[in-house]
């Protein structure tokens, strides 16, 4: 799914009501994407953040629902993410709504792992 930009079913994530303080990172390469302070519970089904980490995101256009999207990538390895959205929270007003299987957790006490190569 990573890499033919494919999404899981929704409600099947079990990064959807995670909560702890921490670090989601790319599931490919280990790249930092998101802090845990900025995921909120949108009721999508997938995880939803308000911003990504500077500079860990790519983005293209994604007609493939006849309607326009905004497609997001990581940086490092191009793993299909997920979406952004203009309709989240102040004060970005972004929903980052993201593939959970595209994601790991790293709780804030332990080390970021490295990154893979």
């Amino acid at each position: 799914m990573l890499f033919e930009e494919q999404t899981e079913l929704p409600g099947s994530s079990a990064f959807n009501h995670e909560q702890r303080e921490g670090t989601f990172i790319c599931a490919a390469c280990y790249l930092p994407l998101f802090e845990g302070q900025y995921k909120y519970e949108r009721g999508t089904g997938w995880p939803s953040f308000i911003q990504p980490i500077a500079g860990h995101i790519d983005t293209k256009p994604d007609y493939t629902l006849i309607v326009l999207r905004t497609e997001y990538h990581c940086a490092r390895c191009g793993g299909h993410q997920g979406h952004v959205f203009k309709v989240g929270p102040r004060p970005r007003g972004e929903r980052w709504c993201n593939n959970g299987l595209a994601l790991k957790f790293v709780l804030g006490t332990d080390g970021l792992s490295q990154l893979r190569s």
